[in-house]
This record gives structure tokens, C-alpha cells and sequence, in this order.
């Protein structure tokens, strides 16, 4: 039975704390699973706890591409399971989602990469995702090696990388289009 909970999605146990994934954006869930210990720790190391903490969010967590392509390579996954960018639509909380992974990715890479001087943000279409399950790449270029930029090219009608921006527009609500 519980095998049967558990989700097929990697990045669904990754979002949910199931893996050993170091997260660098999530909620920080140590208060829930360890109440007594971490009152104890609140109490007596409250300064110290407090550099510990991640930016929190129930939303969305972050961590390290396993196969790094840039100088910095984070994705941004949401927690709930969204397959592709193919899944999104002209809806409110889909523009929102996208548009906070996005500020996400961008407030990590100024945090951990300042020194890059361009970033990239965007999504890999079917059928050249390898994950179905809707990831941010952010990328502090350059490329590493530089041939790697060749992953996130777009391909137009045939999919490939469409950045982050490009898809905002494509998912903007019709009542913000409008207006």
C-alpha cells in the first residue's frame, strides 16, 4: 500500500522532501516533523537558526541541475505536478505560477552567481523535455562547455527552449491581454 502512494514523478518526491535533493528555495518543514526538538533548538540557538532558514514557499522549491550546463544551473519545480508547459493555459494561477518561478530563479542567481553578466530562463517543449514534470532552467552563463548552449535553443514550431518571458506572454489571461 504505501508503495502505491509513492509518485513515479522524481521531481514529485523531490518537491515533497522523499529524496536526499539539497533544496536551495522550500519550505522549511523542520519545525512540523521535529516540534519538540526544534522548540529546543528555537530556544537556545534562535540567532543561529535564523541563518539556517531558506527563503520559504509553498509553491515551488529549487535546487542544483544534477548535470549542470552553466557557471550556475538551478531548476525551479512547482510542488504540485504540472507534466509540461504543454499543460498551461490562459489562467490566472498559471501565469502567476510561472511568473514566480521565474522571480524565483532570478532572485537565486543574483544571490549565488552576481558576478554573471547574463541569465537564462526557460523550459524545454515536448517531445525534447526529459522530465515530465514543468521545470525553470536558470542559467548563470556562460555555458559549460560552451557546445551545451545547444540544449537551449528554440526550434520554433518544433519545440525545443522557449524562455520564460516568451511563455508569460503565450499564458497571459485574456482579460490582462485586453486590457
Amino acid at each position: 500500500m504505501a508503495a502505491a502512494a509513492r509518485s513515479p514523478c522524481l521531481f514529485c518526491q523531490i518537491a515533497r522532501g522523499s529524496t536526499s535533493t539539497d533544496l536551495l528555495y522550500a519550505v522549511f518543514s523542520f519545525f512540523i516533523y521535529r516540534p519538540l526538538y526544534c522548540a529546543l533548538l528555537f530556544h537556545f540557538h534562535y540567532s543561529f537558526l535564523l541563518l539556517l532558514l531558506p527563503m520559504q514557499d509553498e509553491m515551488v522549491v529549487a535546487f542544483r541541475d544534477i548535470n549542470p550546463s552553466a557557471l550556475r544551473h538551478y531548476l525551479v519545480i512547482p510542488i504540485d505536478h504540472i507534466a509540461t508547459v504543454k499543460d498551461l493555459q490562459r489562467r490566472t494561477e498559471d501565469h502567476r505560477l510561472v511568473n514566480h518561478m521565474l522571480n524565483v530563479g532570478k532572485t537565486l542567481l543574483s544571490r549565488d552567481a552576481p558576478e554573471s553578466t547574463r541569465y537564462s530562463f526557460g523550459f524545454h517543449q515536448p517531445p525534447l523535455n526529459s522530465v515530465d514534470h514543468l521545470h525553470l532552467h536558470c542559467l548563470a552563463l556562460p555555458f559549460i562547455p560552451s557546445w551545451k548552449h545547444m540544449k537551449y535553443l528554440s526550434l520554433g514550431p518544433f519545440g525545443g527552449f522557449i524562455e520564460a518571458e516568451k511563455l508569460l506572454g503565450k499564458i497571459k489571461p485574456l482579460s490582462q491581454v485586453t486590457s
